[in-house]
């Protein structure tokens, strides 16, 4: 694949991609374009072309990623919108919906997508929905990119506020996740490397077992629980905690507030 990319909006998710996409030795030429003088040399450093003309990196590309805060899309799409009629235009914005983007630019063809940081290392889970103007074959090409950041999935659009509360911010409740087992490891006397990595690779581990072995995660814990064991010890601990509801409320609420953040936007850009 060989198409020429722009992501307009260097920040968090936008250098991201930018990095990802270099990472993987992508064929196409990569633009990244940011008002941000910093950002603009940070791009530049790492191998992508970087500009502060957002309307230029949109006319030389073929698909364009649009990577800015939600309240900036609609202005950074109608600067754009010449420059990307008939094209493929990709948002990252977890709140703003297909008809919000089509009504704005009616000429280009949007996808909206949910990634997570773990594009950073060809590790993030990417939902993804289309418009009615993207064709199969622009279906494929989204694919390909996004599976070059990790793994993709085509979704209902009405799923993606779910989406958004468990893989976008998923990053974020994990990290504590790995945190706690780190400290713990640090109390019972381990150096805080052996005690960090232990505690990533085994929440990587498990995610690959999960996903490799194609099992319920109960099945996974059932595996390394035996009777009269160290593990049944800490699941007891663990079951009488609120651990499951703090997670399961935690991620219904992020979803709340993705769909709270959208209306708001709605309403104060009618």
């Amino acid at each position: 694949m060989t198409d020429r990319i722009a992501v307009l909006g260097a920040g968090m998710i936008g250098g991201a991609i930018t990095k990802s996409l270099l990472k993987s030795g992508y064929k196409g030429s990569i633009t990244a374009a940011d008002f941000v003088a910093e950002k603009v040399r940070e791009m530049k450093e790492l191998g992508a072309a970087a500009t502060t003309d957002n309307r230029k990196a949109a006319a030389d590309a073929d698909i364009v990623f649009v990577c800015v805060k939600p309240g900036d899309v609609k202005k950074l799409l109608k600067e754009i919108s010449k420059e990307v009629k008939g094209k493929l235009v990709v948002s990252t914005a977890a709140t703003l919906p297909l008809a919000f983007l089509k009504k704005t630019v009616p000429e280009a063809k949007f996808v909206r997508i949910m990634p997570n940081l773990a594009i950073l290392v060809q590790a993030s889970y990417t939902a993804y929905c289309c418009e009615a103007d993207v064709t199969q074959k622009d279906k494929e090409k989204i694919k390909t990119l996004l599976n070059i950041m990790g793994t993709c999935e085509e979704i209902d659009e009405k799923f993606m506020d779910a989406i958004t509360g468990l893989s976008g911010s998923g990053p974020g409740y994990l990290s504590i996740v790995v945190e706690a087992m780190m400290y713990a490891g640090l109390k019972l006397g381990l150096p805080r490397t052996v005690a960090l990595n232990a505690a990533a690779q085994t929440v990587l581990g498990t995610g690959k077992l999960v996903l490799e072995l194609n099992e319920h995660p109960a099945k996974i814990r059932d595996m390394v629980t035996t009777p009269g064991g160290t593990t049944i010890e800490a699941i007891h601990v663990l079951e009488g905690s609120q651990v499951r509801q703090a997670l399961m409320q935690a991620i219904e609420e992020a979803a709340k507030k993705s769909q709270l953040i959208r209306e708001k936007i709605l309403e104060t850009t009618k």
